[in-house]
């Protein structure tokens, strides 16, 4: 069994990747290794900042980590929030603020059409490893339904009709930019030779 530590305390995060992991690989959180520490995300992209959480946890633990950071990215804002995602609206992380100040800056634009991505970064055995998950959609002129975090109540995917927000864990992976990262690293671990980056 791969053991590997998510630098991650996000409940919402670590429910959704545990529930696509399977019971091939065992996981913990920075809290369940001990690590009581809040690794900074100071980088300007995406690869950057995952890369910062998995090197920081791989060095502190010995053993294999993945971070991840996700961004909203909507076309008519230039790209924004995009990596600022997280603390749009201050550094207080406030999920209402964020939504409002986004809904505010589009206001009556009709280009809605946005995308989540998602990296994933792995450090293994002194190698590094990114993986991109990449949903398209679009952003809705008001939130609706009580699921899911962040900017889900405002985000519609492509093919779908209802928001992040008012899906299910199983709905929502159907569409997940974090299950599309997480798919092809869970590809990639299961790739490697037998005896490498196991307990």
């Amino acid at each position: 069994m791969i053991h590997l530590i998510f630098a991650t305390n996000n409940v919402h995060k670590t429910d959704e990747v545990r529930a696509a992991l399977g019971a091939a690989f065992s996981l913990e959180t920075m809290k369940e290794a001990s690590l009581d520490i809040d690794i900074p995300e100071p980088h300007p992209t995406l690869e950057a900042n995952a890369l910062e959480k998995a090197r920081t946890v791989a060095l502190l633990t010995g053993q294999p980590a993945f971070g991840e950071d996700t961004g909203l990215e909507v076309f008519a804002l230039q790209g924004e929030p995009g990596v600022k995602s997280a603390r749009y609206a201050g550094e207080d992380r406030s999920t209402d603020a964020n939504i409002r100040k986004l809904l505010t800056r589009l206001g009556d634009n009709p280009d809605r059409a946005a995308r989540f991505r998602t990296v994933m970064a792995l450090v293994m055995d002194g190698r590094e490893y990114c993986f991109e998950g990449i949903c398209p959609g679009r952003i809705l002129r008001e939130p609706r339904g009580t699921g899911g975090f962040g900017y889900d109540p405002v985000f519609v995917p492509d093919g779908s009709e209802l928001a992040f927000a008012e899906m299910d864990m199983e709905g929502k992976s159907r569409f997940s930019h974090r299950k599309k990262a997480l798919d092809q690293l869970i590809t990639f671990l299961k790739s490697i030779p037998h005896g490498q980056g196991k307990d």
